[in-house]
């Protein structure tokens, strides 16, 4: 358990967090939600040590281990990914160390022998004998094959390292787990088998993810960061919004009588409650949801952004055609021999276990690169806008405001002042916001100035690499729900499930061996389907 009583954190323009109180207990999963900037990952760090509170304090049983989700992708480049593994239990991993330097030395001592034999018991009270087993078995429900458990860490990609590192913080049954942002980077397997982990884990977990479909899948509580405050909500990520949403309606409305806020309220729950079944903690969630009154729920101070694309006409019937497109990079092969056809009704999610992959086909598509080999051509109705995944590479060097920036892509009757202020006010750029520097900006900031140049070109096909990146939750909510309302055409790549979910009707993987092209389907049902998994996994070059 963590206790946390009477934490403040104070800078000197801001006060972040304002006498905290919380007890996160055994067996539950919180997840850490809150709008950019409000101080998530901050908190992860107090909890850990990492930073000192103004005032107050965290505290844990002494006899509890605290395991976080180390952010450095590079930190162990001169390990072998198993030791890096079985570095996550730091006394354990000490202990197996000064054994095995005993049991190397040329002259061991009877002295060398008694310290031998205390580090075995100590080895086999900490369950070490089966370590080398358990690093092994998460490394490969993570999708890192056992020929390269040996292997040093400088020699795996960015996207293994992501995951080794997830495995250590995992290692070793920690009583206390600290993930911030444990999805990044992982492909749909990956985060599926880090799911069911958490979901069977015994004791506490905390998590700031800005994927929703994690936090629905693993949380049994939110802490929501506002006003200062962090307030323990029961229930996941759609709970906490759909009641907030809901107390924003009943405080809205001054005249409701509040029996019939009640009523509703119940009803709602009932319903929440009923479809809490994916979880294996869905019974003890419901019986906490049942106990919620009126009084439990408060409106949020989220803003969301408003998005929304509206095409000025419609695809004929030709979308786009692929004719055996190819592209290498630095002697790797990204894909070889892409053939496919678009059609006009197609919403198409692009996967590959090599985000590079998808970025390199993306940049060709829209004119930026040059292919190998092979050739693609765009229907003669289409018309194409355009999301790279390095959202900031289109402002480096620019010095213009925001206002500016997007008047170049505004059309004569949009231009003026007074249309582009107000539709940068409902992507939240109030005021003086709309004179910022577009070169100074957050990467939120620069992927929602994108997202307004996206919706003023009125393009009948939008084409999306991980357009998420940097969003808080109100604004992939925001995107989601846009990105749903579209009627036309949609090419994306994304980490996110919920996105690709509600939003896709085709799937293709990109590979290096060509393309697998799933037609009707949604990601569920690709992500799923184990057939195809298999097929798939067959067209990766082994390791």
């Amino acid at each position: 358990m963590i206790n946390v009583s009477n934490v403040s954190l104070q800078f000197p323009d801001r006060k972040l967090f304002d006498e905290v109180n919380i007890n996160f207990t055994p067996g539950n999963c919180y997840g850490v939600i809150g709008a950019n900037g409000a101080g998530k990952s901050t908190f992860l760090k107090i909890l850990s040590g990492e930073i000192t509170p103004t005032t107050g304090n965290v505290s844990m049983d002494p006899n509890e281990r605290l395991a976080v989700l180390n952010q450095n992708h590079y930190g162990f480049e001169d390990y072998e990914v198993i030791e890096t593994v079985m570095m996550g239990h730091k006394e354990l991993y000490e202990v197996k160390k000064e054994k095995d330097a005993i049991y190397m030395k040329p002259d061991f001592s009877d002295e060398d022998g008694v310290r031998a034999g205390e580090l075995e018991g100590l080895f086999a009270e900490m369950g070490g004998w089966e370590a080398e087993s358990e690093a092994s078995n998460m490394l490969q429900g993570l999708g890192i094959p056992t020929e390269q458990h040996t292997a040093k860490m400088s020699e795996l990609i960015e996207a293994d390292k992501i995951k080794v590192l997830l495995a250590q913080a995992l290692f070793g049954k920690p009583d206390n787990l600290l993930l911030d942002e444990p999805t990044n980077g992982l492909d749909a397997q990956a985060i599926d088998w880090l799911s069911n982990f958490i979901m069977d884990f015994p004791n506490t977990v905390i998590v700031v993810s800005h994927d929703r479909h994690f936090l629905n899948t693993v949380c049994t509580h939110m802490a929501d960061v506002d006003f200062g405050k962090i307030k323990i909500y029961v229930g996941n990520y759609d709970f906490w919004l759909q009641s907030s949403q809901l107390a924003a309606k009943m405080q809205a409305d001054q005249n409701a009588k509040k029996e019939e806020q009640i009523k509703e309220l119940q009803n709602f729950i009932a319903r929440f409650s009923a479809n809490a079944s994916k979880s294996k903690q869905a019974t003890s969630r419901k019986k906490l949801l049942e106990k919620i009154t009126l009084d439990d729920i408060q409106p949020s101070s989220r803003r969301y952004p408003f998005v929304g694309f509206s095409p000025e006409r419609e695809i004929g019937n030709d979308l786009l055609s692929v004719n055996g497109l190819s592209k290498s990079t630095d002697g790797e092969v990204l894909f070889d021999n892409i053939t496919f056809t678009l059609n006009r009704d197609d919403k198409v999610a692009f996967v590959s276990r090599n985000d590079n992959a998808i970025s390199a086909f993306f940049e060709i598509l829209m004119g930026n690169l040059e292919a190998d080999k092979g050739s693609y051509e765009w229907g003669v109705t289409t018309s194409q806008t355009y999301l790279p995944r390095n959202s900031g590479d289109e402002f480096d060097g620019v010095e213009l405001s925001i206002l500016d920036w997007l008047r170049q892509y505004a059309s004569k009757e949009e231009s003026d002042n007074t249309f582009l202020r107000s539709f940068l006010g409902r992507m939240l750029f109030t005021g003086d916001d709309v004179l910022k520097p577009v070169n100074v900006l957050s990467g939120g900031e620069k992927v929602r100035c994108l997202l307004s140049k996206m919706m003023l070109s009125k393009a009948n096909v939008l084409v999306m690499d991980q357009p998420t990146n940097h969003l808080d939750l109100e604004s992939i909510t925001a995107l989601n729900d846009g990105l749903v309302k579209f009627k036309s055409a949609i090419l994306i790549a994304s980490h996110d499930y919920e996105v690709l979910n509600t939003t896709v009707n085709r799937v293709i993987e990109i590979t290096p061996n060509g393309a697998f092209d799933r037609i009707n389907s949604t990601f569920e049902e690709f992500v799923n389907d184990k057939a195809i998994q298999a097929r798939i996994n067959e067209m990766y070059p082994k390791n």
